[in-house]
C-alpha cells in the first residue's frame, strides 16, 4: 500500500509536526510513504516514517538525487518540475494533503479527477462551480488522516 503525502516544500513548525506524525503513522500501518521528495511537509513526513522503520519514496522534480531530503529511501528522478505531481498521485492509493501551496492544490485536483481519495489535514478548502464542497475527507489529527487513508486504500 502506497500512501501519498502532499504539502509545501516549506512549512511552519506546527505543520511540520503534523506531517512528522502522519509519516510515523503511515509506517506503523505498514504502508509505503510516497511524496515529492523535497523539504517542508515532505521531509517531515519522511523523517517520521524513517523514525519507525518505514520505507519512503520521493518523486523528485529535478534531475539530481542530491535534491532529495535525507529521509528518502528511493529517489525517482523526473526532471519534470511540477508535472511530476501527477506521478505522486498516480502512484498512491490515497493522498493526505497537509496544508500546502499551489503545487499541493494541483495534486489535489489530479487526485479528485482520477478518483484517488484525498484526506485533508489543515489544507485547502475547495468548492465546485455549483458551490458544492468537493469530496475531500476532512480530518483533524494525523492519526485520523492515516486511518482514513488506509480505509480508502482497502476499498
Amino acid at each position: 500500500m502506497q500512501i501519498g503525502v502532499i504539502g509545501a516544500s516549506t512549512c511552519s513548525d506546527e505543520i511540520g509536526k503534523l506531517a512528522f506524525q502522519v509519516g510515523r503513522e503511515i509506517a506503523k500501518a505498514q504502508a509505503i510513504l510516497i511524496c515529492g521528495g523535497l523539504g517542508g511537509v515532505m521531509e517531515a513526513a519522511c523523517r517520521g516514517a524513517k523514525e519507525v522503520g518505514g520505507l519512503t519514496i520521493g518523486i523528485l522534480p529535478g534531475a539530481r538525487q542530491e535534491d532529495a531530503n535525507p529521509f528518502v529511501d528511493i529517489k525517482i528522478i523526473t526532471g519534470l518540475s511540477y508535472a511530476r505531481n501527477i506521478i505522486v498521485v498516480r502512484s498512491s492509493c490515497a493522498v493526505i494533503a497537509i496544508s500546502g501551496g499551489y503545487g499541493t492544490l494541483s495534486e489535489i485536483a489530479y487526485a479528485l479527477n482520477l478518483g484517488v481519495p484525498v484526506i485533508g489535514l489543515n489544507t485547502w478548502e475547495l468548492k465546485s462551480q455549483n458551490h458544492k464542497e468537493l469530496p475531500i475527507i476532512r480530518v483533524d489529527t494525523p492519526w485520523e488522516a492515516v486511518k482514513k487513508a488506509v480505509e480508502a486504500c482497502m476499498k
